[in-house]
């Protein structure tokens, strides 16, 4: 999802209940790979999102290869699947606040740069 327009795509903040829902759901089938229509099934998250979510977050899965029917099957990446649930939440919430100062950053820098043109085109009015 992109940030008005700004090209800023957030893969944590603001989707840390799906990211625990899909983790909650592969340490319910361990040593399994998990296609994401049966994420899909056992999180009640729609295809897409499971699938947008598995794609993108690879600080937590894992695309496994094709197997011989062709199927794309996901799993935890080895640290993840080692670690707590508090483990994982602590990591899931310190990836969304480092996401959160990135845009804060921005709107401060973008904000300071309007601040000086207007200071700079002000006495000219």
């Amino acid at each position: 999802m992109m940030f008005g327009f700004l090209p800023i795509s957030f893969r944590f903040r603001g989707k840390l209940r799906k990211l625990a829902l899909i983790y909650t759901c592969f340490k319910e089938n361990p040593g399994v790979g998990l296609h994401p229509v049966q994420i899909s099934k056992q999180t009640g998250l729609s295809l897409a999102e499971t699938n947008n979510r598995l794609s993108v977050t690879p600080e937590m899965f894992v695309k496994l290869p094709k197997r011989a029917d062709g199927l794309t099957r996901y799993r935890l990446i080895s640290i993840r699947a080692t670690q707590t649930p508090e483990e994982v939440e602590k990591f899931l919430i310190a990836a969304a606040r480092k996401e959160s100062i990135i845009l804060y950053a921005v709107g401060s820098m973008i904000f300071c740069l309007l601040l000086i043109v207007v200071v700079i085109v002000a006495p000219v009015l």
